[in-house]
């Protein structure tokens, strides 16, 4: 019995053959095919990890720039985001037995305005990835990102950038045009931070030895490292200096 016959006969009536039938509408299965990756019933060559990366670099040629950005006043144009990078490098990565994975995810955070006057929360952070070959052989390797969002998800955008540019980078992926972000926007200009509103952080037992590093760039991008403070033990002292013999005695006690 088939399936009309079924379900007539679940509603308590018999099936003619002067029923109308449904109409069905067949279509084609999706092409599915996947790329050719070789015989993957058996193990990749063991060979170290560098010459498995430089194997999957021989598979990964070129990734065209085939998403389109239209963002208004933030431009149009074409990019290559991180799921072109994945859908190349991820099949010649199995195939050459490679795993790419992220062992050390440093972010640092901060509130930044609009053009509009909205506010974002963006994080820049490294990531240092640990490539493996068949082998069982590694080595480390590092790439930056950064983006901004208005909701939370500022950090998982970063770390897609940086990923997306350590494939990149590191494959050595041909490249003509520029590669822009698809969550490009204008800034308005931040207001400089003064150099007091730092020595409560600097000074404070909890703050580590890489916000510290983190504060001496700031302060160094603002061009306030000369700026005289009263230290914590009330002496007068270049607060570039200050941060820089706090971050050393943070780091000497093993505070990151």
């Amino acid at each position: 019995m088939g399936l009309r016959e079924n379900a007539a006969a679940a509603a308590g009536r018999t099936l003619t053959d002067t029923e109308p039938t449904a109409n069905t509408e067949v279509r084609e299965a999706p092409n599915l095919t996947e790329p050719d990756l070789g015989d993957l019933s058996r193990d990749a060559e063991a060979v170290p990890a560098v010459v498995a990366w430089s194997r999957v670099m021989g598979e990964v040629r070129a990734i065209g720039k085939d998403q389109r950005f239209d963002g208004g006043n933030a431009g149009r144009f074409n990019f290559r985001g991180v799921d072109l990078a994945l859908n190349a490098f991820g099949p010649a990565c199995r195939k050459h037995g490679v795993v790419v994975a992220p062992v050390k995810v440093e972010p640092q955070y901060r509130d930044i305005s609009t053009k509009n006057g909205g506010v974002k929360r963006e994080c820049t952070v490294l990531v240092t990835y640990r490539i493996f070959g068949p082998s069982g052989d590694h080595f480390d390797t590092q790439a930056a990102g950064e983006a901004s969002d208005s909701g939370g998800r500022s950090t998982p955008k970063a770390q897609s950038i940086a990923l997306r540019t350590l494939l990149l980078s590191a494959g050595l992926v041909p490249t003509e045009d520029r590669d822009a972000d698809a969550t490009d926007f204008e800034r308005s200009e931040s207001p400089v931070r003064p150099a007091l509103s730092y020595l409560d952080e600097i000074c404070n037992p909890n703050t580590s030895a890489g916000r510290l590093r983190q504060i001496h760039y700031e302060l160094g991008s603002t061009r306030q490292l000369g700026t005289l403070v009263t230290n914590e033990v009330g002496e007068e002292e270049q607060i570039g200096a200050m941060v820089v013999r706090i971050g050393k005695e943070r780091a000497a006690g093993g505070g990151e």
